[in-house]
């Protein structure tokens, strides 16, 4: 069973995955049948809060590990080995990190701050060498249902020397490892062609840093934008975003574009090695604004080392003259500067890993003064709660016994904390007071010489490096980017078996961008009227795919359209969709024999059958077509539509005499609500007949038109039978047929 760390907040997660496995949180409690626990993810380099939960850690890449865990696991059992030889088994690929073989070691401070060894080395994360071996980006996985970043992810390099002194990522994905731009083409097209995602991101700790961009991202555009495929980019930094990039962006649609100057002035900018000028941020704001962005949004933190009250002041200062690059005239009014803040978070592995988190009452007080001092009007304050990153502080520098305080507060009914509707601090200060651990105090400075939890668990980073680069913050001194300069000997690279993988050194040490020829945004080609072949799709949905909402099944049918090869023509306008009519919204739950779609192709079809199959082949399950013909394209405004309703019972005597009464009456109102509003309809006139066909299944025939309020027929026969809730939420709707209405 493997579970992501992502972020510290998501730890009574994994106690509630456990509980409804029904599996004993701690691993010493599981016995030889229970399944392996096995973590990894960002959050493993300090996993000691949740470190007696897992079997097994898997610290940095896992492309390569996760085969030779399989195989581990998979020996072990032909064996009939124990689950302490199969440990040791893992304890032996590189990157694996066995809890058990590091018991905590108690100091004379309390809580305890250290790992004890049991003969066993510390651990070195793993680390793929080369981004273009790995292939299973090729065939990924498609969501049916609506979820978060729904779309075509392409990883076009791997970590980040920038340097940032704040930033875990810049330590633990190190070094830069850049796919070749062929790689990063070729992944593209089939992994379009076999997932039919109609838009693909390109991703990396900043992608505007990737070498090759210039010349990727318009080959990407132009292959793609043909067919209506977007490229995206969500991370971007300034200094990066050249002309050329910013005009190749500009072919999509944007709504907001996100820089990250962390701080409010040049001062606080050198200390955390952030490397970027006011100027730059200020000019890349202008060229946004004139190229067409609306929404510009900017990531600040506070609670940084060295900050000062003039930090702070520094901040509203710099908003102020982001939004005077807003320009004049009514497009200013249009533009809008959002201000996201956070409260710093000193992390693992990184040069302030030593330093102090400011407390909850002081970060509630920076951003009480932030709320005064920043400007108004065009701009938007938000914050990450201060007491969720008072929480992610203790976590991110805690210890084993943290592992009770999760449990405690789990207990007390501690879920889903990184959601700030669910978050209550109160449960854990409670779980805290039970346990007697002062939470304050792993907010607190450490000293250089102290034992760390975590430094048993190497990053490849030299602890020297570390030490270093915060005594450079002290002096405001730059660390260059060793992409693009000398090796800055954090030791990590030994130059034979792994070094930055940089595929155009020279990109950033050009004169200058030369200032490109304005691109255009993608277009279609101009419609034709001998271009439309409409043809009427007859399919079937049935079974748990009819809890998908109409807007997901949608999706599913673009999507499969693409996968099965099948072009069709495309709205106009910001947003082109696929021009294709469906029958009317079915509610979420009901089943139907009688569904279709007219598609509006740009070509007739050769075979209608082979498409069929074709299409059938791309389509998920529960989804099947029964026919495809050619169409008018027409669609009836009013149909007659019967449904089946089978009922978890028999019809009993009092619901048959209602049915009866309604037969027989001349109106009959119901009460609908939809979107807040409560209305009462006559459903009289909309049902043509009603009959029982079986004790338990209720025939129902209904008129609906498009411009006329109507009923769903599971409300219908629940107001005429006058059934109860639970029996309406187990009646199972099936649509059966539909004709048009004249």
């Amino acid at each position: 069973l493997g579970i992501t760390l992502p972020y510290e907040l998501c730890y009574t997660n994994i106690l509630t995955i456990l509980e409804l496995a029904g599996l004993p949180f701690r691993s010493k409690e599981r016995n030889e049948n229970h399944p392996l626990l096995l973590g990894g993810g960002a959050g493993s380099f300090n996993p000691e809060p949740v470190a007696d939960f897992f079997d097994a850690i898997l610290l940095g890449d896992g492309e390569e590990a996760i085969g030779e865990i399989a195989a581990a696991v998979a020996a072990n059992r032909s064996a009939g080995g124990k689950k302490s030889a199969l440990l040791q088994h893992l304890a032996e690929i590189p990157g694996m990190y066995i809890p058990a073989h590091f018991p905590p070691c108690r100091a004379s401070s309390d809580p305890p701050t250290a790992q004890k060894s049991m003969g066993h080395p510390s651990v070195r994360r793993r680390i793929i060498s080369d981004l273009d071996d790995i292939e299973h980006l090729k065939r990924p996985l498609v969501p049916n249902a609506r979820i978060i970043h729904d779309r075509l992810a392409i990883e076009i390099a791997r970590g980040c020397t920038r340097g940032c002194r704040f930033c875990q990522a810049g330590i633990t994905y190190r070094p830069v490892r850049e796919r070749s731009p062929g790689k990063i083409l070729d992944i593209a097209a089939e992994a379009i062609d076999h997932s039919g995602f109609e838009e693909l991101a390109l991703l990396s700790l900043s992608t505007g840093d990737y070498s090759c961009l210039e010349e990727t991202l318009p080959t990407l555009m132009d292959h793609h934008g043909g067919d209506y495929v977007s490229v995206a980019m969500p991370s971007m930094r300034v200094g990066t975003l050249t002309p050329t990039i910013m005009e190749q962006v500009r072919r999509v649609r944007k709504s907001g574009f996100t820089l990250a100057p962390e701080a409010g002035s040049e001062r606080l900018r050198r200390v955390i090695n952030k490397g970027i000028s006011e100027e730059d941020l200020l000019t890349t704001c202008e060229q946004a604004f004139a190229l067409g962005w609306r929404v510009i949004k900017l990531y600040f933190m506070i609670g940084l080392p060295t900050e000062t009250e003039e930090d702070i002041e520094a901040i509203a200062e710099l908003v102020q003259k982001v939004l005077a690059t807003r320009g004049s005239g009514t497009a200013r009014g249009t533009r809008q500067v959002n201000i996201s803040v956070g409260t710093f978070v000193p992390k693992p592995h990184t040069p302030f890993q030593w330093d102090r988190q400011i407390s909850f009452a002081e970060s509630s007080q920076l951003l009480r003064r932030l709320r005064q001092i920043v400007p108004r009007k065009g701009c938007e304050l938000k914050y990450h709660s201060p007491a969720t990153s008072f929480l992610e502080g203790v976590f991110s520098r805690g210890d084993r016994e943290l592992a009770r305080l999760i449990e405690t507060a789990w207990h007390s009914g501690a879920r889903l904390d990184g959601w700030d509707e669910h978050f209550n601090l109160a449960l854990w200060q409670q779980a805290a007071q039970e346990c007697k651990i002062d939470l304050d105090a792993y907010l607190r400075k450490r000293e250089f010489s102290e034992a760390l939890p975590w430094e048993h668990l190497e990053t490849g980073v030299d602890r020297g490096f570390l030490l270093e680069e915060r005594r450079k913050a002290e002096r405001e001194a730059y660390t260059p980017d060793c992409r693009f300069h000398q090796c800055q000997g954090c030791g990590l690279c030994d130059f034979d078996t792994l070094q930055p993988v940089v595929h155009n050194r020279q990109r950033f040490a050009k004169e200058g961008p030369a200032v490109p020829k304005m691109a255009q945004p993608v277009k279609a080609v101009p419609e034709d009227a001998d271009s439309h072949f409409r043809y009427l799709v007859e399919y079937s949905r049935t079974g748990s795919i009819c809890h998908l909402g109409h807007l997901e099944i949608l999706q599913v049918v673009f999507r499969s359209l693409r996968r099965a090869g099948i072009p069709t023509n495309f709205s106009q306008g910001f947003n082109p969709s696929p021009k294709i009519s469906f029958s009317p919204a079915l509610a979420s739950g009901t089943e139907s024999l009688v569904e279709y779609f007219i598609m509006d192709l740009k070509a007739p079809l050769t075979d209608p059958q082979e498409t069929l199959h074709r299409l059938n082949n791309c389509l998920i399950a529960g989804l099947e077509v029964r026919a495809i013909s050619p169409h008018n394209g027409h669609i009836p405004q009013k149909i007659s539509t019967r449904y089946q309703l089978t009922l978890p019972r028999a019809v009993n005597a009092d619901e048959r005499l209602r049915l009866a009464t309604f037969i027989h009456a001349t109106e009959f109102f119901v009460t609908r609500k939809r979107k807040g509003r409560v209305r009462e309809i006559d459903i009289r006139p909309l049902i043509t007949s009603i009959s029982i066909i079986a004790d338990d299944t209720v025939d129902l025939e209904m008129v609906t038109a498009a411009a006329e309020a109507g009923a769903k027929p599971i409300e219908a026969v629940t107001a005429i039978l006058g059934l109860d809730r639970d029996t309406t939420m187990a009646t199972r709707i099936l649509k059966t047929a539909w004709a048009a209405v004249e």
